[in-house]
Parts: C-alpha cells; structure tokens; sequence
C-alpha cells in the first residue's frame, strides 16, 4: 500500500505520523525544516503525557499557581486544582524544541519516514495522490505517491491552499524568553502569570509563563491590532518591570494562530488537523493538546478505512470531532468576546476569576479536555457573582454628597 503523508512535523503531525506507523500503516511526514521551533508559550495539559504516553522529562517546569491582572492591576490568586484533586493538577511548561523533536524521532523509531522539504503541489487522482515537494538540501523537485495526505503544517498551510480553501483569521502571538537572576527567577518558580488590558492586549490577554531557566513573556491579539505587536510586547515589559529587572533576552519569537476553525476538516482523501484545521480554543490560545489528539483522531480514522480514503470515510474523523469537543468549542469562543471585549468587561472576567467554582470547573475541564458538568448550586453562585460584577463596572458610580445618576 502507498503510504500517508503527513505534511508538517510539529506535534499534531508526528502524532498522527507516530499513531499510523504503530499500527502498520506506512508513512511519510514531510517537515519543511526540522531545525524550526515554533514560537510558543508552551503551556500542555497533564492530561497528554498520559494519553500520549509521553516521559515527564519534557516538562520544564510544573506550575501550580496562577495570578490573573486586570486592566488596573487587581490581582486575582488561583490554586491550579479541579473539582477532585489529584497529584496531576499542575500546567505543565514546556519548550518546544524538546516536546516537538521527542515525539518526532519516535515516530521515525516507529517506521515512519521523514523528509525535510516544502510541498509545492497535490494532485488528486482515483488511486490516491501525486505529492510534488522540493528537497530542503539541494532544492531538487521530486514526487511521491500517497494514498491520503493529512495536513498538519499550521495557520499558513500550505495543504489548505492546495485543496482551494480560504485563509482563516488570524491572531499574533510574540514573545520573548528572558534569562532571569537566581532572586528575580524565585518569582516564578510556581506560577503563570496571565495580563489583561488594552495596553497589553485589547481583544486577547499577555502572559509570563516560567520555564527551568528563563520566563516567556509575550502578548496575543486578533488581526485588526496586529501591526501593533511590538508595541503591545514593550507595554507589557514596562508593566511588569520590576519582575524583569537584570533580565536578558535571549530569543524573540513570533507566529500566527487561527482564530476559528474551518467549516470542513475532511475532504476526499485527505484531512486537516492542529492549527491548519483552525482549532486552537479563543480564550487561551492553546492549541498543542488539540493538534495531538485531533492528529490522533485523523490517524484513526485512516487505521479503520484504508484502502479507502473517500470523502465519506474520512468525514467520520470530522464528525467525530464535533460530536466530542463542539460544545466546549462553542462555548469558548462566546467566552472570548465576552471577556475580553473591552477594559471594563476584562475587569468582569477578572471577577469572575475569583470565583472558586469557576477555578475549579475550569482547570478540571483544561486538565482533563472534557466539559464538566456544572451542579446547579454552582451556576446559581457563579451566575449571581457574574450579575454583580458586571453591575459592579457598568454602572455610573455614585459621587459623594450627589445623587445617584438614573
């Protein structure tokens, strides 16, 4: 049988690449530049490192504290813990650099095959899919034949193109790493930081997040505050000045994220996943667990219906998707443009951030990717907290000595 190719090497295509040659199946993952390392904060559920059996050796940093800034500066504590409590309620920290490249060498160690080049062209035919790619070393045009090809090569894919679909909207993420002392470095040994404001971030949030040696410090916004990127990344650094002092920088980094998914994941024999499939969650940005598990999904799916690799059998991976994760999809994105629309509402969001059964509903649905049900006492609770806070920062404040205004 011809093999799958995987375009795109970061972890959602060397997972699928990984789960296909366990099961038999040939493949070839063809990576533009494995030397690449995606710029990222890095943040994994330890959810992955058992479902994706991977060593704790990748995690840089376990983190168990969170410390959320509104717009003027009111902080909010949050112990990572779910609804039950576990040794496995932490985030872990990773670089990618490490994560990537592990997953990749074990799905080469597995039977699949890597090639470093550019995809340059993918045409369809009834028996599969000729693959023209241009060799990294030497530039050299070659071909290749496939019986189904899974698009994994992130927010500019390439594979999307190829297959006529339009570009997403688009967010920047920038960061830099910065080389802390041993004193300034004790801030963070437990704890990310998450900044909200128009300063830093006007429709999206910053972050510090630390790692074994250094803390990333970057700033997410959507497409229309996008030449503003810089501009936001040095606001931040002013803001938190003092946590940075004696600092250097040691990398800056950049990319794009997908600002919503696509209509369709599935076509005739081939399937997008991870960021070039749009699914990177609003509110957080993150998107390594979900291109894993829907690189996973994919492989799948090809496990069960090869040799055929139809629109229909492959529409099954889609399906799949939205049946498991549409609600919590939906559900993020309407948080998104509730919480992060203006000044006042990300003081709003910040409120509701005290709120103890919203901490632990929400890091019991990021630690283990599933929608928690929510007890009725709870939502009566977080909605009458939510009621207030709004009322709280929406309603002109009285003045003293003056009547209230209507």
């Amino acid at each position: 049988m011809e093999p799958v190719l995987v375009v795109g090497a970061s972890v959602g295509g060397a997972t699928a690449a990984d789960t296909l040659a366990r099961a038999g199946v040939p493949v070839v993952m063809l990576e533009r530049d494995t030397s690449y390392v995606k710029p990222c904060g890095g943040a994994v559920p330890p959810v992955a490192f058992t479902e994706f059996d991977l060593p704790e050796t990748l995690i840089s940093r376990k983190v168990h504290h969170a410390l959320v800034h509104s717009p003027s500066e009111r902080v909010v504590e949050i112990e990572v813990a779910g609804v039950h409590r576990s040794d496995q309620d932490y985030i872990a920290m990773c670089c990618r650099e490490e994560f990537d490249c592990y997953i990749r060498q074990r799905a080469v160690q597995h039977g699949a095959t890597l090639i470093e080049g550019q995809l340059i062209d993918l045409a369809f035919d009834k028996e599969g899919v000729t693959v023209t790619y241009r060799e990294r070393f030497g530039g050299a045009r070659q071909e290749l034949r496939a019986v189904a090809v899974i698009g994994a090569d992130g927010a500019y894919s390439t594979t999307a193109k190829l297959l006529g679909l339009p570009n997403l909207p688009r967010c920047i993420a920038i960061q830099q790493r910065i080389r802390l002392p041993a004193s300034k470095m004790a801030r963070w040994e437990d704890t990310a930081d998450l900044y909200l404001g128009p300063e830093v971030s006007p429709d999206l949030y910053a972050w510090a997040f630390p790692k074994s040696d250094h803390v990333a410090v970057g700033i997410g916004t959507g497409p229309s505050h996008s030449k503003r990127a810089r501009e936001l990344l040095a606001n931040l650094k002013r803001r938190i000045s003092r946590d940075l002092e004696g600092g250097e920088v040691i990398l800056e980094e950049a990319h794009a994220l997908p600002m919503e998914p696509r209509e369709h994941m599935a076509f005739e024999r081939a399937m997008l996943i991870g960021d070039a499939a749009g699914l990177v969650v609003h509110t957080s940005g993150e998107g390594i667990y979900w291109a894993m598990k829907s690189g996973k999904m994919a492989a799948e799916t090809l496990i069960a219906s090869l040799p055929d690799a139809s629109l229909a059998a492959l529409r099954r991976y889609e399906r799949r998707w939205w049946k498991t994760y549409g609600t919590m999809y939906r559900f993020l994105v309407w948080l998104q443009k509730w919480g992060y629309g203006n000044a006042r509402q990300m003081e709003v969001f910040t409120d509701m951030c005290r709120n103890l059964d919203v901490q632990r509903l929400t890091f019991e649905s990021y630690m283990h990717k599933s929608m928690t049900p929510v007890p009725w006492l709870a939502q009566l609770r977080m909605t009458a907290d939510i009621i207030a806070a709004q009322v709280r920062h929406y309603l002109p404040r009285r003045r003293t000595g003056q009547p209230a205004v209507a």
